[in-house]
């Protein structure tokens, strides 16, 4: 499991930010490096009160989540 996994911050409030991230099974981390712009732009026309701060992709350790819960 791939995480794009990035920061949002408040347009009308900069200091306040959230982290966020979107998952993708089945998805290469070049394929997140290279399709993330265009994933982010998805989210952000979903959420035009917030501004993407940064970016990354990593691998998901979906097993630790799992003992989390």
């Amino acid at each position: 499991m791939i995480e794009l996994a990035f920061v949002a911050c408040l347009l009308a409030d900069p200091t306040s930010c959230r982290d966020e991230s979107l998952l993708f099974a089945d998805v290469a981390i070049l394929t997140c490096l290279f399709g993330a712009q265009s994933q982010l732009a998805v989210w952000n026309e979903a959420h035009l009160d917030w501004t993407i701060e940064r970016w990354s992709c990593r691998v998901r350790d979906l097993e630790h989540l799992a003992r989390r819960t």
